[in-house]
């Protein structure tokens, strides 16, 4: 059965009262114009639950805007989704053109702070969120009741006597239900053993984020990564109000997985809508061992980041001092993947309860 609106439909009684799937669900490719991103393709996609979204073809097909019944999810910057002509790939130059959105691919050889690596410059986070998909196409399908969205396009990390990386990525959607899953291939088509580092910046914004607001998760440890984030060690699963001059914490948190393997974190306002709203990111631990809280609560630069991925945050020079770095020979390949899923007041209390299976629950 298709659930819609508090309905529940066969595929046989939904299709006569359309005119047209798009009423529902559907595609709609755009390219900007105003700005800093002027010419940047992109593709809105929506799917029938409330839930709406917006790929941006030119920026790695990582996804901006994203909605629920109206209510922005992801925190939103001035720059807006800037042409990748405008990237400034030195040191922070990468925050230049930073527009937030849902999530940011950082990648595919670097990720985290500048660095010099084996004489190399390494700006932050790495070039993939400003390097344009080839080959993107869209579609829908059924799969026996079920309407399924597909986005698909590759994005390849190239330089000469340097790495030749290639990402196959598939965006999943499914009408009538909130959740995004993103299914990313990463082959080495080079001669060369390449280092392999990814990270999915997933950036949160008002009102999702706003006093009161928390981090749910199972944990084993939190590390601050500096002195700074060290103040705010007691709380660091909790969202304050913005503060004037806020400097930004990060945290290390190490997340048990469950007995399939996979981890589920969230960031949820019992608040929000009346009684609760949350978005809760799901993913395989053998892939994306890692995790990083980044919380930035300044004004004017409000926004929470839940960062999964097979590194930490501090560059590759530290991660290959720590015998951390992971690379792929030529010719292989490896699959990462995430999903993303708003979640009601329900789905918030059996998120708490299996996280409880798993040891010490934050928020608690």
């Amino acid at each position: 059965m298709i659930r819609l609106f508090g309905m529940a439909l066969r595929r046989e009684q939904l299709l006569p009262r359309l005119g047209h799937l798009s009423q529902l669900a559907g595609f709609q490719p755009a390219e900007l114009s105003e700005g800093q991103s002027r010419g940047v393709r992109v593709l809105h996609v929506w799917n029938g639950s409330g839930l709406e979204f917006t790929v941006v073809v030119d920026r790695g097909l990582d996804i901006s805007h994203c909605r629920f019944c109206g209510i922005p999810l992801s925190w939103r910057a001035p720059v807006g989704e800037a042409h990748p002509h405008r990237f400034d790939p030195r040191g922070l130059g990468w925050l230049r053109t930073f527009y937030g959105g849902l999530v940011v691919t950082c990648g595919l050889t670097q990720a985290g702070a500048p660095c010099v690596d084996e004489g190399e410059d390494l700006g932050l986070h790495g070039w993939f969120s400003h390097l344009p998909a080839e080959e993107v196409r869209w579609d829908s399908y059924w799969e026996g009741e079920e309407l399924y969205l597909r986005v698909s396009g590759k994005v390849r990390e190239w330089r000469m006597f340097g790495p030749n990386l290639l990402l196959e990525r598939t965006i999943l959607t499914r009408l009538g239900d909130p959740w995004i899953r993103i299914e990313d291939r990463v082959s080495n088509e080079g001669t060369k053993r390449t280092p392999i580092m990814l990270l999915y910046h997933v950036n949160l914004g008002w009102p999702i984020v706003d006093a009161g607001a928390e981090i749910l998760c199972a944990f084993t440890d939190v590390r601050p990564r500096d002195e700074e984030a060290a103040k705010g060690r007691s709380h660091w699963f909790r969202i304050l109000e913005p503060a004037r001059a806020f400097r930004e914490q990060v945290f290390y948190v190490d997340h048990p997985a469950g007995d399939d393997g996979y981890v589920d974190v969230a960031l949820v306002n019992p608040r929000l809508r009346g009684d609760g709203l949350g978005l809760a990111l799901c993913y395989r631990k053998a892939d994306l061992p890692r995790f990083t809280l980044w919380k930035q609560l300044d004004e004017y630069e409000y926004v929470v980041g839940l960062e999964p991925a097979n590194c930490w945050v501090e560059g590759r020079a530290k991660e290959k001092q720590r015998g951390a770095v992971e690379y792929l020979e030529p010719g292989e390949a490896r699959s990462f993947g995430l999903e993303l899923r708003v979640i009601d007041s329900e789905g918030i209390h059996r998120l708490r309860e299996a996280l409880r299976q798993r040891g010490r629950v934050s928020a608690e």
